[in-house]
């Protein structure tokens, strides 16, 4: 796919650029000629609305915000040299008989530099999704320090440009397989979450997926059950929901992808209560099918009060979230090794039901997000490599079974699997992993 190009969006930009200089040192204009102040302030309004100007649509405002926010932001540093330099050579022209002209054209510039910074930055900073909490606030921590701010601002105005040329991409990359379907699998897909989340409206626990699937043909629900319960109450839960989809669509079977404990659930409902002939796949995400040993040594050290006093702050936050009867020590118990391989043994792969796993894989702790890059040395002590959470001998179950990550430092963490942060991660499109996943279930027949 070609790189972003808006070769008129650039011709209004660079002419922009040239108008705000012209704004930001008007005074020395004024002062020359009668020229009116009211006009100056029109020509400076055009100025700053001209990079809104694009022949390549994009949907959604946010995008559109982000990259006028990004364009004014180039646009402020570029003048802002022009117009440093400009006065800095008026300064031995005008000092010492007219300072006050020089001064006055201070003023003005600084005022007209600061209007576009500031429309820029507060663009960015309500839309793009790449700076992250970090880069935001680095960004008002070093804004009033010296050369540091022009590092930050560097670094925003690198990070949303990259962004915009991403999604510009992948907006034309679902625009050219629009019409071919590639993710309208046979059956509809059954999206499960992990523990200690719910689904909600809000803020979806699979990040940008769903909606990458969908516009792809996907056809998507989730297993909305509660977000901390041992896997026989979850299983329980998601059984009745699978048979709700399947009586209220008349689709016959679903496909299920599920994350992290979400795929013992699965497991679970599917041997518990003979869904085999309502599944046509199960994938699990990152799932412990052997359980995490660093959960026995947990539960094996801390103190019992401890345990306890942990659970109610839980419990009583997870009744807040929406669960009915939260239980954090039944959730965290059937996700010790010594409970998931009995699990394990248990719960024998289904008879025409097509299974696969993935696993992932964080190449060192710094590669991770908040808490993942805490967790990742703490589990590699008891269960090796990880990504934050759970062992890579953890993962593999099933027909086939992936193993994820990246070259470099970053690898990619058990929230990255879900699109947690919303990051665009080198190496890893995470929305376009999961079309080509459900694409290959398409191809299969399901």
């Amino acid at each position: 796919m070609k790189k972003y190009r808006d070769f008129w969006g650039s011709v209004l930009t660079i002419l922009s650029t040239v108008i705000i200089c012209a704004c930001a040192n008007s005074y020395y204009i004024l002062s020359l000629t009668k020229f009116p102040i009211l006009i100056v302030i029109i020509i400076f309004c055009m100025g700053g609305l001209m990079p809104f100007y694009s022949k390549q649509k994009f949907p959604g405002k946010r995008f559109v915000f982000c990259k006028y926010g990004a364009k004014c932001l180039i646009i402020f540093v570029i003048s802002t040299i022009i117009t440093l330099i400009l006065n800095f050579s008026a300064l031995f022209v005008l000092i010492p008989d007219n300072w006050r002209i020089w001064v006055i054209n201070a003023i003005i510039a600084y005022l007209v530099e600061a209007v576009i910074f500031w429309i820029g930055i507060i663009c960015v900073y309500c839309t793009s999704v790449q700076l992250g909490i970090q880069i935001r606030v680095w960004g008002l921590v070093l804004g009033m320090v010296p050369v540091a701010n022009l590092i930050m601002l560097v670094k925003i105005i690198r990070t949303t440009s990259e962004e915009i040329n991403f999604e510009w991409k992948k907006h034309m990359l679902n625009l050219s397989r629009k019409d071919a379907g590639i993710c309208k699998t046979k059956y509809p897909i059954l999206m499960v979450h992990g523990v200690f989340f719910r689904d909600s409206v809000r803020f979806n626990y699979w990040g940008r997926v769903p909606k990458e699937l969908e516009k792809n043909g996907a056809t998507i629900f989730y297993g909305e059950h509660q977000s901390a319960a041992s896997v026989e109450n979850s299983a329980l839960e998601l059984a009745e929901r699978i048979q709700q989809i399947i009586r209220e669509t008349n689709c016959g079977k679903i496909n299920i992808i599920a994350h992290s404990k979400g795929g013992l659930d699965c497991r679970y409902a599917i041997y518990k209560y003979n869904l085999q002939e309502y599944v046509a796949s199960l994938t699990t995400i990152n799932t412990p099918h052997r359980g995490c040993k660093f959960a026995d040594y947990i539960l094996d050290k801390a103190p019992e009060a401890v345990k306890n006093r942990i659970a109610l702050t839980y419990n009583a936050t997870l009744r807040k979230m929406g669960d009915v009867n939260p239980d954090f020590l039944a959730a965290v118990t059937d996700l010790s090794s010594i409970r998931a391989v009995e699990l394990d043994e248990m719960l024998q792969q289904p008879d025409k039901v097509f299974c696969q796993s993935v696993g992932s894989k964080l190449n060192n702790a710094v590669g991770g997000k908040f808490p993942l890059n805490l967790s990742y040395n703490f589990v590699k002590s008891f269960d090796g490599y990880n990504d934050g959470l759970v062992g890579e001998q953890s993962f593999k179950w099933g027909d086939k079974f992936m193993f994820l990550t990246t070259t470099g430092r970053r690898g990619i963490s058990h929230g990255d699997m879900i699109d947690l942060n919303r990051e665009n991660i080198p190496g890893f499109d995470v929305r376009e992993w999961y079309v080509n996943l459900v694409s290959d279930l398409r191809e299969r027949g399901l």
